[in-house]
């Protein structure tokens, strides 16, 4: 037990553990890319089930654009037949560069939760469940309604059967983005970009702000188990 507990086994942990935190320091850009690109392949394989997701769940709905074409699929497999018959394998991937910017809301969410909290706790000790519920329902309010009109486009690209451009072709997904926006826009005005933001921000905020209260509370929980002092916590 002493020479566990000896100079030379303390030098030894000094050493290893500036190592450790300047490898990190170094390459902690390379950890960040990695998640990064965790997230844009997620995008990529999951976007063509979204696609199919939304062409079914809008089908047998009454539209009074007559820009929309409808669609008649028996089921999934039938859904991707058909779009990859009719529209071509592309058409599958409709929505992603909106997916890929849509990345951005939980960095979004995260950001202003945290400097709100950080706020709150510059004038108490510590945090109770309700400020730790109404902090997440605020961050989420905001990064949804900022990115809210991505996901308006999102979900048309997704839907893929509207007509809008001059040469009446099914719009694809990065180079009618910003297309889309103005054509959103012109005849709707910039409300068009919000339609539907009401029942959107009521799903996901209290999901985000329970999600938060949970995750305080637990991790005050580890804290605590641990023998740990979690300074400020709610």
């Amino acid at each position: 037990m002493a020479s566990v507990l000896s100079y030379e086994s303390l030098v030894h942990a000094v050493a290893g553990a500036v190592g450790s935190v300047t490898a990190m320091t170094v390459f902690f850009p390379l950890d960040t890319a990695r998640l990064r690109l965790q997230g844009v392949v997620n995008v990529l394989l999951t976007t063509p089930l979204w696609v199919v997701n939304t062409r079914l769940k809008l089908q047998g709905a009454k539209f009074r654009n007559e820009d929309i074409v409808p669609t008649n699929y028996k089921g999934i497999l039938d859904a991707f037949h058909q779009i990859i018959r009719d529209e071509g394998l592309s058409a599958l991937w409709n929505g992603t560069f909106p997916s890929l910017l849509l990345v951005f809301n939980p960095a979004i969410q995260f950001m202003f939760y945290e400097g709100l909290k950080r706020q709150l706790l510059k004038k108490r000790m510590k945090l109770s469940s309700l400020d730790v519920f109404v902090i997440g329902a605020v961050a989420k309010a905001i990064a949804t309604t900022v990115t809210y009109p991505l996901q308006t486009i999102q979900s048309i690209l997704r839907f893929g059967r509207h007509r809008l451009n001059p040469e009446n072709r099914t719009l694809g997904s990065l180079r009618n983005v910003l297309y889309l926006l103005h054509q959103r826009v012109r005849r709707f005005g910039i409300m068009g970009l919000y339609k539907g933001l009401e029942a959107k921000l009521l799903q996901t905020v209290l999901t985000a702000a329970l999600m938060f209260l949970v995750y305080e509370k637990l991790t005050a929980a580890t804290f605590t188990v641990m023998g740990l002092k979690s300074a400020r916590r709610p």
